[in-house]
This record gives C-alpha cells, structure tokens and sequence, in this order.
C-alpha cells in the first residue's frame, strides 16, 4: 500500500505552532527524560536489593518498547522519503535529523535504540527555532510533533503502562517496600496522564481553528482516560497479586484476540504490510488497557462492545481476587477497595458520555466532488496524513454534513 503520508491539504486549517504548542513540547520532552532516569533508577534499587526477576520485568518492559518505538520511527522515515519533494523540504528547512543527508547516522542511532531520543530533540529544537527566529515553516514542525505525540502514545502503553501494573502488584504483594516503588508508580501516572493530554492537543489541531484546542474538553478527557485506565490496572494488578503466573494467560488469550478484531477491522495506518502488522500488535496492546478507535464507521458500535466485554473481564478478575485472596490481610479493606474500583469505573463511563454528548466535535466529510485544495484557496501545505487519518477515527464523520454545532460548543471551552 502506498500513501502520501506527508503533503497534503487541511480543510479550512491554519498551521499555527503556537508558544502553547512549544512549551508542551518541551514539558513533554523533560517528562520523557524524567521517565527515563526513574526507568534505570527503579531497575538499579530492584538489582541492588536483589529482586533479580522485578529486575529482568522492568528491563524487558524497557528494552521491548524501546525496540517498537525504534521500528516505528525508523519505518516512518523510510514511508517519508519516499514522499516527492521531502528532501528538498528537509533541506530548505535545514532539519537536523531524518533526512537523506543524515540518513546512515539515522539507520546507526535507531540500531543504537537512540533514534527517538534524537527525534525528539530535533523536533524541539525546530519548534524553538521557529518560535525565536522564524526560520521555519510552522506546518512542518507541527508534522514532527505530530509523530512524537504517537510515538509517546505507543511508548506509554507498551512500557509505562505495565510498569505501573508491576509496581503496584508489588506494593499489594510485599509489605516491606522501598520509597523509589511508591515514587515509580506516581512517576508512570504522570507519564500516562501527559500522553493523554498531549494526544488529545495533537488529534485537535486537525479541527478548523474554532473548535481547536478547547481546555474544558481536554479536561475530561484526560478525566475519563484517568479513571478507566486505573481502574483497568488496578484490576489486573489485583488478579495477578494472587494468581500471578495466570496473568500471562490472560494476557496471552486477550492480545491476540484484540489483534485479530484490529485486522478485522482492516485498519490502514502504516504504509507497508509489516508496518500495519506491528500498528495492530500495538492497537492490541492498547485495547488491553484502553479504547482506542483506529478505523472510520459504526464507532459507537465498536464501543459499546469493547466496554461490554471490558466491564466482563473485569468483574471476572476483581471476583478472581475475592474468592482467592488472604481474608484474614484483606478484611479490613477488601470490600471497600472492590466498591472504589466499580464506583470509579462507572464515574469513568459516566464522564466518557458526558465527553462525547457534549464537548467532543463531530467533524463531517466535505461533499462528494469537492476539492480540499478549494478549501485552502488553491494553498497546499505540508501535513501529516497518517496523523490527519488518525484525527479522522478520532473523531466521528458523516458524508455531506457540516460540522455540527458541538464544534462551536467545544470551542468555547
């Protein structure tokens, strides 16, 4: 399959990188940074202490998402080379990595598990090159931060995500634990919650500039993801306290299941057959924890089944712990920490429809026949279009209909 990933048109969009966009970028980059030196800090105290298998856990949850974030990045390099006109692009932008020019010295940094550290630098480096001097075009930098927001995506629920199950499975499993083990989790949460808001940022400024950005919007959905994601590892960290090495059976039957309702779906966001595979091995992965819409149609169908099936699952894994944990430890707070974890999740369903009855936009498809580049005055500007696609499952179309009027509401907030 072969797609033009990069140049293209964004309706009635304005390619603004603003000052906000540049401080989220660099937050973004020091909680990278921050999650890095706690990854190796946990898993020294973990060697130290002589916990050799939470220490081969934790470096197997390292290096494993270090490799998936490696290939994604280096197969986005490769689609993008292909695209007519990026080298002259990355040239009169004088992109520091990435590009033809630094194209071995790219192949040996994502060999080296460095090439998304050096991504990520370049793309603040642009970000502040444009925002101070103006030698950029801000539709490009916007283009590199884009496929950092994905790949931080990625990484969260393929490392920080279980690691946040393992620390606290190991907080319920030992009475006696360190202070980094109660730092580690709080540490993962922030790195998950700063996912979750900067994912949302990216997938909005695809929307027309008045229903772009809105706060009050993007704290709910930041709420809701916050309340349902920790419910879920909650859950399983509980069921794997007592049942531990069925964890991975659970784990085993579930992930290949979701892979094969990601297929089903025929979801087409990478531009080669490997690609894609690896794109629905980590859509699995994501599903495990949370929703995540990957393709266009009956997505409140798709859902509705996913949450029916999640609240299932759980309940089995919260009974599971119940009839096999230690009465006699758990007496005290047993019964109040299963109603806490159902009470959450309901709030965190509640919160999701309030998000979608009333903030989130409904974006429409423009009539049959029209042409985008119409939209933009005949202008045509460097985007990026796996990004756009997924901003177009992100949020829900319909075939010639207008923006609906929860654009303007979503704007306002």
């Amino acid at each position: 399959m072969t797609v033009n990933i990069l140049k293209g048109t964004m309706g009635r969009l304005k390619c603004n990188y603003s000052l906000l966009d540049l401080i989220f970028s660099v937050t973004g980059f020091c909680t990278f940074l921050i999650d890095v030196g706690t990854d190796f800090w946990v898993a020294s105290e973990f060697f130290s202490h002589g916990d050799f298998i939470w220490f081969g856990v934790w470096i197997f949850f390292m290096i494993s998402s270090s490799i998936v974030v490696q290939a994604f990045s280096w197969l986005w390099y490769k689609y993008d080379r292909k695209v007519d006109g990026f080298e002259t692009k990355t040239a009169e932008e004088n992109v520091l990595f990435g590009t033809e020019r630094f194209l071995r010295l790219s192949s040996v940094l994502h060999i080296f598990q460095l090439g998304f550290l050096f991504r990520y630098i370049s793309t603040v480096w642009q970000g502040v090159r444009l925002r101070c001097n103006g030698e950029l075009s801000s539709d490009f930098v916007l283009y590199m931060d884009h496929d950092i927001s994905m790949l931080r995506l990625i990484k969260t629920f393929c490392e920080s995500t279980p690691q946040l199950t393992l620390m606290i499975y190991i907080l319920l499993h030992n009475s006696h634990v360190g202070t980094f083990q109660y730092i580690s989790p709080a540490v993962s949460m922030i790195s998950i919650a700063w996912m979750v808001v900067s994912y949302h940022r990216a997938m909005r400024s695809f929307l027309p500039d008045k229903a772009n950005q809105g706060w009050g919007s993007s704290v709910l959905y930041f709420l809701w993801n916050l309340l349902l994601i920790g419910q879920r590892i909650c859950s399983v960290a509980l069921f794997a306290s007592v049942l531990p090495y069925c964890l991975l059976y659970h784990f085993l039957l579930l992930w290949p299941s979701l892979i094969l309702w990601a297929h089903l779906q025929k979801t087409a966001f990478m531009d080669s057959t490997f690609g894609e595979w690896l794109y629905r091995t980590i859509v699995g992965l994501v599903w495990y924890f949370s929703w995540f819409n990957v393709v266009e149609g009956n997505t409140k169908g798709r859902a509705v089944i996913y949450h029916a099936f999640m609240v299932t699952d759980g309940a089995i894994l919260l009974t599971t712990w119940w009839c096999y944990r230690d009465s006699e430890k758990t007496q005290h707070y047993a019964i109040w920490l299963v109603s806490i974890l159902v009470l959450v999740h309901i709030l965190g369903i509640l919160v999701k429809i309030l998000y979608y009855r009333c903030f989130h936009p409904t974006l429409s498809l423009p009539p049959a026949g029209t042409d985008r580049e119409d939209m933009l005055d005949g202008k045509t500007l460097w985007q990026n279009q796996r990004m756009e696609r997924q901003s177009n499952y992100f949020y829900a179309t319909e075939q010639s209909l207008p923006l609906t009027r929860n654009v303007n509401r979503a704007a306002s907030l």
